[in-house]
């Protein structure tokens, strides 16, 4: 393959030419209820080329790589049509290297027939919690891709890498009033990640089951304190996805509130992205992205200062900053853009018991229905909650919607657990790329002066 590459880049005229391969085993199954409805398992092969003439870009992809020679003239042509400036990119060391995954527990040797009795194992297990369980939806996914990287400026990298996920969710409904309950889970390296859920799938019916009864909350401004799974989607999805460079670079209202060294939260308040991040399984790491640059470990905030933001190449040298190794493509069919990875809430030094030993009346918020994020203004739907009194979880309640300006929420971040845990069940969309595999972490945080919205 090496010389494959290396002999479709020669002699082209442009400033900065890539070529990605790249070899795909997948398998998919989908339940609803006890019902197969989707099965299948699938291979290709195909690539993409990159093409940077004057600072404007080419990008053509293929299936067949006997046309290889043939993409590369049609991307410096796309690129030679558009380009009218001067190229940047941040420059990296070229490098030439090859990464096996270390697999602990290999998906593609489970037998399909497996796969399947596990999930329809989760969906039996859903429903006879009670009756009033309407229905389920279960699904799994695994992919292996194989990628091969090689670019004019001398790098030549192929990198292995697995991803597997799970998700079962469960929908209780009595009369008009429906609730649901779910459960997700993924890994890197790893099929025994997505195989003893049986506890975690019961518990989320059982939570169907029990929301349809709980009282909605009622609306107001309280101290909230959000479980790991919640925080971390909101350091991902609130200030994770501000804090990548197209972002910014594209937006003069941002560019404006996102200067490097301002504070945004107290000194407690450390948010950190990277692929590079020494924990096994994430589903965000890999050694390298899809420009080639080396993984790291970036701080956004650190001790409640912004000192960085997620880059490519190109934004790096736009704005005069480092590459970070944020440059990802979902599969070769799109080019790079500026992604997240691993996001997560360094942990702080306070427990739990402490955290609500003073909040007279507060609202504890547990796990995510996803949410909205709008430049400085989010919203976000909590799966469950429990009103917190005189320093206690006291009764639960539904329908707690969490909103507010980002920044002003940073600033009201005033204790950080220490009781970090990682959520590897999402996916993060952008630019018609989804769901990219992605991992999110965080601690118990509480925040001051959140508004809630309920009955």
């Amino acid at each position: 393959m090496r010389d494959v590459l290396a002999e479709a880049l020669k002699d082209r005229r442009a400033d900065y030419i890539e070529i990605h391969v790249e070899e795909r085993e997948a398998t998919r199954l989908s339940f609803r209820g006890r019902e197969l409805e989707e099965i299948s398992t699938t291979s290709d092969l195909g690539g993409n080329v990159r093409a940077l003439v004057k600072g404007g870009w080419g990008f053509a992809s293929f299936n067949d790589i006997s046309t290889l020679r043939e993409k590369v003239e049609l991307a410096v042509e796309h690129a030679r049509a558009v380009g009218h400036e001067k190229s940047k990119l941040a420059p990296i060391a070229p490098v030439v290297d090859v990464i096996h995954l270390a697999i602990k527990k290999d998906p593609r040797l489970v037998p399909l027939t497996e796969k399947k009795h596990l999930l329809d194992s989760y969906a039996q297990l859903c429903s006879s919690v009670s009756p009033k369980i309407q229905t389920t939806r279960s699904n799994y996914g695994e992919t292996f891709r194989k990628l091969y990287l090689a670019n004019t400026t001398g790098s030549y990298i192929e990198e292995e890498r697995l991803d597997i996920t799970t998700s079962v969710a469960a929908l209780a409904r009595e009369g008009d009033n429906v609730q649901q309950g779910h459960v997700s889970a993924g890994s890197a390296d790893d099929y025994g990640a997505v195989e003893h859920l049986h506890d975690q799938v019961e518990q989320a019916a059982r939570r169907a089951v029990s929301l349809l009864s709980t009282k909605p909350v009622k609306g107001g401004e309280y101290t909230v304190v959000l479980d790991q799974k919640l925080a971390g989607v909101f350091a991902h999805e609130a200030f994770g996805h501000l804090s990548e460079a197209d972002h910014v670079y594209e937006n003069p209202e941002l560019r404006e509130v996102l200067v490097l060294g301002k504070r945004f939260g107290g000194p407690i308040l450390n948010i950190v992205d990277g692929a590079a991040i020494d924990r096994p399984g994430l589903r965000g790491s890999y050694k390298y992205d899809s420009e080639g640059t080396p993984a790291q470990k970036t701080y956004l905030i650190k001790e409640g200062i912004l000192v960085g933001r997620l880059h490519s190449r190109e934004t790096a040298a736009t704005m005069n900053e480092k590459p970070t190794g944020n440059a990802r493509a979902i599969n070769y069919r799109f080019p790079p853009i500026v992604r997240m990875t691993n996001t997560f809430i360094e942990p702080g030094k306070v427990t739990f018991d402490e955290m609500i030993a003073d909040i007279e009346e507060g609202v504890y918020a547990k796990g995510s229905f996803g949410g909205e994020t709008g430049i400085e203004m989010f919203t976000f739907s909590a799966e469950e909650g429990h009103m917190i009194r005189n320093g206690k979880i006291a009764e639960p309640a539904r329908g707690v919607l969490l909103s507010g300006n980002v920044f002003e929420t940073l600033q009201n971040i005033d204790a950080i657990g220490d009781d970090i845990r990682w959520h590897n069940g999402g996916g993060c969309g952008k630019g018609g790329q989804s769901p990219l595999p992605v991992s999110m972490g965080s601690p118990h945080i509480r925040i001051r002066k959140c508004v809630v919205g309920g009955r």
